[in-house]
């Protein structure tokens, strides 16, 4: 990929990433008035105030850990920003799994929802696992499989006024987005992990181990 689509396709994940996380963050104000379906959910207290903020925390660190420069000056900075992360989408997607059992806009929103917690915990925990024994190569594949399931929080915020505007019924378009705000992603995501300049690093761990 040409190195300026790179940085610049970058700098849109991270700023979108950071705007929606500090408005994600007013959820952890107790004045707040809720939007009627999030209010609506069942388990919307406490697990709300978990989700929303360390879903939102996640967001503000993920982006950080693609850039080659931090890894390679500041492995350490590196090492505990990843830290930070994974357990924010470890106990923030423990959560939302919550919080999708208890959502009211029927079994298709529980279920993409509920999957998304389940898939980004799984996707999570295999990142962590080739990170504490040494499969670097492997660990930055799964680690872009679960940004692009974090990144789902600034794309559904980005499809509820887009089919309001097309004036679509907000809970038809609330259950339909519940799976397009993830599954997408983690197509693009795959895509990106089967070009070449990703199979050179794997061959080579795999050689080593």
């Amino acid at each position: 990929m040409n190195p300026y689509v790179s940085r610049s396709l970058w700098a849109l994940g991270a700023v979108s990433s950071a705007m929606i996380a500090l408005v994600s963050y007013r959820y952890l104000l107790p004045s707040l008035s809720m939007p009627t379906n999030i209010a609506a959910n069942l388990m919307v207290r406490p697990w709300i105030y978990v989700h929303a903020g360390l879903a939102a925390t996640a967001l503000l660190t993920g982006p950080w850990q693609f850039l080659p420069r931090l890894r390679a000056r500041h492995p350490r900075l590196h090492r505990w920003v990843g830290r930070v992360y994974i357990f924010c989408c470890v106990f923030g997607g423990s959560a939302g799994l919550l919080l999708a059992a208890g959502a009211s806009a029927g079994p298709v929103a529980r279920a993409g929802f509920g999957l998304l917690a389940v898939v980004w915990l799984l996707v999570n925990g295999q990142g962590l696992r080739l990170a504490m024994i040494g499969r670097y190569a492997e660990h930055r594949q799964w680690m872009i499989r679960s940004f692009a399931l974090t990144f789902g929080a600034v794309l559904l915020r980005v499809y509820i006024p887009i089919s309001q505007m097309m004036h679509i019924d907000f809970m038809t378009a609330y259950r339909a987005i519940s799976w397009l705000a993830w599954v997408p992603n983690l197509i693009v995501a795959e895509l990106y992990l089967r070009q070449p300049r990703w199979r050179k690093p794997l061959a080579t761990a795999a050689a080593r181990g």
